[in-house]
């Protein structure tokens, strides 16, 4: 008798080893662009962190059929628009962005609330951020990262989203 021998006879569950992410990506380093026929005032910026990338999250007034227009490159110093003071920035590099949203009212020329300030302590790839300006309808920030490292920019809805790869 098996079963009286200790020897017990079944199915065990399987259990799932857990799968590795992969981080490999194809985005490059070099500028990117966007175009916009309209200016988009921006109400929100906000940061999140990935397994893969850091991410950063710009909110603008508007439908998702409506683009925000975008420069994001990357920068050996960064200088404020339209003072072009030098704007210094923690980091091995800085990420310019600049987008088609003016800083106030067009109808009233009263500038909209400051953005929020985000804390990117502890990210694994940004280092700080800070919006530094913009003028003739255009927001400035500057994103400091660890390295010259892939990233990405893509719309979704009435957001701009900017990812920096953790690694090439």
């Amino acid at each position: 008798m098996l079963a009286g021998g200790g020897l017990l006879t079944g199915t065990v569950p399987a259990v799932a080893a857990p799968t590795a992410v992969d981080c490999a990506v194809t985005w490059g380093s070099l500028d990117k662009t966007g175009d916009s026929v309209t200016s988009r005032r921006l109400t929100d910026v906000r940061t999140g962190q990935h397994e893969c990338f850091d991410r950063l999250v710009f909110d603008a007034e508007g439908t998702a059929a409506d683009s925000i227009g975008y420069t994001v490159r990357y920068v050996d110093v960064l200088h404020q628009d339209p003072s072009d003071v030098v704007v210094p920035i923690k980091g091995g590099v800085i990420l310019e962005i600049s987008l088609f949203s003016p800083r106030y009212d067009p109808a009233t020329g009263q500038p909209y609330p400051p953005l929020p300030s985000v804390n990117v302590t502890g990210y694994r790839t940004f280092r700080e951020f800070k919006v530094t300006g913009g003028s003739e309808g255009y927001t400035q920030a500057g994103l400091g990262v660890r390295a010259r490292l892939p990233f990405r920019v893509s719309q979704t809805a009435n957001h701009l989203v900017v990812d920096v790869a953790h690694t090439w």
